[in-house]
């Protein structure tokens, strides 16, 4: 099975018209952490969240159920620092209110409340300090680089904002992003934080597993190759010991036009591509969380009736397993530190990575 083609773009969440993505790292020594924000176009997007991790640390994530009042949002924060990072997103919110962007609630332009829905991941201790974690202070940052990052902009992936200290399944993890055009011109995109207790490696051959489903020909590493990868990530597991608190986070996001409830189908279709990628997941100590994003400048196919909304749920499910397999082509040198020992998966299989990552 392979993917949708890619977009004549950045092939990245960023080909949603309107969407911009900023990353910001917290600063000092024996810190690894930082904060991701996807920041929606002026007037918001339709938004909805499904969380599947046993351990999920979230803000704001019940005004997203489409029973509740809430119709839009102007922003989307993924951070570090599990539960402690989620203040992150009152320095987003702070952000949106000077600019009276929110839900209005008074007679002034300046009387909003935005809502700004926030997941997390456990990076606690990666960097060797415990307390270096996420504030108010990175979730602005994080934002205002958003902001100026202009439209369409080019997504950093690897070990940055809220993939900085990511680790799955022993390896460095870190953000990864994809988007395609469908045939009915509609343009999805995925972008993921990958911090799984589960592998992203088949432990048989050292294939990524998202890449039985996204790459046109396998690449498998040498027999010695994969064998020295094994002891090698073996030893950096026993040396490193991490508390097994994790967790996946994603944001699916589209042009399409789409209700609330469909928006919903979205995020639930589109953990179908983090299994896909990581094995085991939705463990009781993962906090997986997707967000469905929905920016409504194109509407859905007539002919199709409700069916219409198929093509987008399998294309984000897709875009998310290739986001996957890029947030861990992209994890630069291995960790190695007070905070644990985290190899790459470049580190480990240097000519596959070359491989996958043309």
């Amino acid at each position: 099975m392979t993917l949708p083609e890619e977009t004549d773009g950045q092939d990245g969440i960023t080909d949603v018209s309107g969407l911009r993505v900023g990353h910001a790292r917290v600063a000092g020594p024996g810190a690894l952490s930082g904060t991701t924000v996807v920041l929606a176009p002026e007037g918001g997007a339709v938004a909805a969240v499904d969380v599947r991790g046993g351990g999920p640390g979230t803000r704001e994530t019940d005004a997203l159920d489409p029973r509740n009042v809430v119709q839009r949002i102007d922003a989307v924060v993924l951070t570090g620092g599990s539960a402690y990072g989620l203040d992150a997103a009152a320095g987003v919110m702070a952000w949106l209110a000077e600019r009276n962007r929110g839900v209005r609630v008074g007679p002034d332009p300046s009387h909003v409340v935005p809502v700004v829905p926030a997941a997390c991941v456990f990076d606690l201790g990666r960097g060797g300090d415990f307390t270096a974690r996420p504030d108010a202070a990175t979730g602005r940052a994080a934002a205002e680089a958003a902001d100026a990052s202009g439209d369409h902009a080019r997504v950093e992936t690897g070990a940055v904002g809220a993939g900085t200290g990511a680790v799955a399944g022993g390896l460095r993890g870190g953000v990864g992003t994809a988007s395609t055009v469908l045939e009915s011109g509609i343009t999805v995109g995925a972008l993921v934080v990958v911090n799984a207790v589960g592998s992203v490696v088949d432990p048989a051959n050292g294939v990524p597993y998202g890449c039985y489903f996204t790459a046109g020909r396998l690449v498998f590493p040498e027999p010695p190759v994969h064998e020295a990868a094994r002891r090698r990530l073996a030893e950096a597991r026993k040396a490193s010991a991490p508390p097994p608190l994790n967790t996946t986070l994603a944001v699916v996001a589209t042009d399409a036009a789409l209700t609330r409830a469909q928006a919903q189908k979205v995020a639930g279709t589109a953990h179908d591509g983090i299994a896909r990628a990581v094995r085991p997941v939705h463990l009781m100590n993962d906090g997986d969380t997707v967000f469905a994003l929905a920016t409504g400048a194109r509407e859905l196919p007539e002919g199709p009736g409700p069916l219409a909304l198929n093509e987008i749920l399998a294309a984000g499910a897709d875009l998310v397993t290739r986001a996957v397999v890029r947030a861990v082509l992209a994890a630069p040198g291995g960790l190695r530190g007070p905070g644990g020992d985290f190899p790459s998966y470049r580190e480990l299989y240097g000519p596959v990575a070359d491989a996958y990552s043309r």
